[in-house]
């Protein structure tokens, strides 16, 4: 059904959404809105690496202790953080119930917005996102830009990859069995070859480019032109009134 649908709908969607994401500031509005695309995800069989969930819980733990700790709020769960009877850090610190609900409310954002990112870009090719952002008015080279940003994402996945995998072969495992020091030298080895190797294709995609006169006319035709149907206008009044119910949800629940 998503695949389906018209990219500029789609890409219309995602930036009404991105901008309820910000506009939200109640806690239950932001697990509502979060279960509804983690049910989409289902129904559209988009599945997520599970070294990603480790990833998101450290990050969320992370955020809600920074919220909890300095985070604005009058109410306190623990104050202070730190016994009187401690020498220089004594009296100090506070854990506050207002800090824990603004972070919790903070990582749904975070996680909706990763959600709905990540249905667009598996749902959409690189191919009909350019068109239709041509058709909305975008010079083709930006959709160009844009496009190409979509596809690097896989690339750089598959390298860093291959790289782990020849580094395995060489007897380096420290990303994954080493200690923290060890992984952040193996880090950044990787960063560096996958940082020489993004050079390396932009300059080969340069002079591909530049071989086949990219950008000498102000106009280029699609082979398949964007039409938009029935279902892609339904859709996009349905996102604009999801979009509005949030928003009174998010108001009454103040």
């Amino acid at each position: 059904m998503i695949e389906k649908l018209d990219s500029r709908v789609k890409f219309l969607s995602v930036l009404l959404l991105s901008v309820l994401v910000f506009l939200l500031d109640n806690l239950f509005a932001a697990l509502f809105l979060l279960i509804i695309f983690l049910v989409i995800c289902q129904f559209a069989k988009i599945q997520f690496n599970i070294k990603m969930y480790k990833n998101l819980t450290l990050l969320a733990a992370f955020i809600i202790l920074l919220q909890t700790l300095f985070g604005p709020g009058e109410k306190f769960i623990l104050s202070p953080l730190f016994p009187n009877s401690i020498p220089l850090i004594g009296g100090m610190g506070s854990l506050k119930w207002e800090g824990l609900i603004l972070g919790f409310a903070v990582t749904c954002r975070l996680c909706i917005l990763i959600i709905i990112f990540s249905i667009f870009s598996k749902t959409t090719s690189p191919y009909s996102l350019a068109a239709g952002l041509n058709s909305l008015g975008f010079n083709y080279t930006t959709a160009f830009v844009i496009t190409t940003t979509f596809n690097l994402i896989p690339l750089f996945k598959e390298e860093a990859l291959t790289i782990m995998d020849a580094q395995k072969l060489r007897g380096m495992n420290s990303l994954e069995k080493g200690g923290f020091f060890s992984r952040i030298g193996a880090y950044s080895g990787l960063a560096l070859a996958l940082v020489l190797g993004a050079m390396r294709k932009a300059q080969i995609s340069s002079v591909v480019m530049d071989s086949r006169a990219f950008g000498v006319y102000n106009k280029r035709t699609w082979l398949d032109k964007p039409e938009m149907k029935k279902t892609d206008f339904f859709f996009l009044f349905a996102a604009v009134v999801f979009c509005a119910g949030v928003l009174i949800l998010n108001g009454l629940l103040k």
